[in-house]
């Protein structure tokens, strides 16, 4: 008996997006074509201004698309939001400063209307997660910068979304701290089976934390490659070091110089 094929969680086809502005038609998005299934760990990578957020906040529907198709879930993306269907972890922790860990975590969840004590049971589930047990009581400003995006994170696990949506969360962290977050993130997302589409400028994190890697175009952002990653799901760092990572990561860079002649 054959398996069965994953759901498709995010399709879009023929997905083109244009901002209007003082100065001109801006085309963002172009023919973006892309079907990430249920459990897929997906990364965008492309230059600055190549789409890859926009088309992550398309998913979201914080942008609206100009023409052609995209489904959330099998719905639209505004069914989606209105479902509570993803996370969001921004490139900036966005935690506030006067609510302690657990009460910005909460934030979401007393918004949703959840009880007190589903709130705290799901407030101590995902500190646990992402190794932060222990300091819920604590404000942000308490915290070190990798400490404040597990944070972040632990806020867009709260309500249990299938989807969790990263905009470079890692972006500003140096590289030491960088590592840690990305081994986190891969056992985080072995315990937990979601869907996760990550945006990254860095190849080496494309490479480590992906089933998927979407490489992009300049804008008008296209999708010029998708590799699928032949990597084992459990991945230790010194990975990065063998043939088969080296390989990965030679065809990630040579369709993001491709992209750059596209034209």
């Amino acid at each position: 008996m054959s398996e069965k094929t994953p759901l498709s969680v995010v399709k879009a086809e023929d997905l083109c997006l244009t901002f209007n502005t003082n100065d001109g038609p801006v085309h963002a998005l172009k023919d973006v074509d892309l079907d990430v299934k249920k459990g897929d760990f997906v990364s965008f990578i492309g230059p600055s201004g190549c789409g890859k957020t926009t088309f992550l906040r398309v998913i979201a529907d914080l942008e609206q698309k100009t023409s052609g198709k995209i489904t959330v879930n099998n719905t639209t993306p505004e069914n989606a939001r209105l479902d509570r269907a993803y996370g969001y972890v921004f490139q900036s922790a966005a935690l506030y400063p006067w609510r302690t860990i657990e009460k910005n975590i909460a934030l979401p969840l007393e918004i949703m209307g959840y009880t007190k004590a589903d709130q705290a049971r799901r407030i101590s589930h995902v500190l646990a997660l992402v190794d932060l047990a222990g300091f819920g009581k604590k404000f942000p400003w308490q915290l070190s910068g990798g400490m404040q995006q597990r944070a972040s994170i632990a806020r867009a696990l709260a309500f249990d979304a299938d989807l969790l949506l990263m905009d470079e969360p890692f972006g500003a962290l140096d590289e030491i701290v960088r590592d840690h977050l990305n081994e986190q993130l891969l056992k985080l997302w072995a315990a937990t089976n979601k869907t996760i589409c990550f945006v990254t400028h860095s190849i080496p994190e494309a490479v480590y934390l992906s089933t998927k890697i979407v490489v992009m175009s300049p804008r008008p952002g296209r999708v010029t490659d998708v590799i699928e990653s032949p990597l084992p799901k459990e991945r230790p760092l010194d990975i990065r070091e063998t043939p088969e990572f080296l390989e990965i990561a030679h065809r990630v860079r040579e369709g993001l110089r491709a992209g750059h002649s596209y034209e």
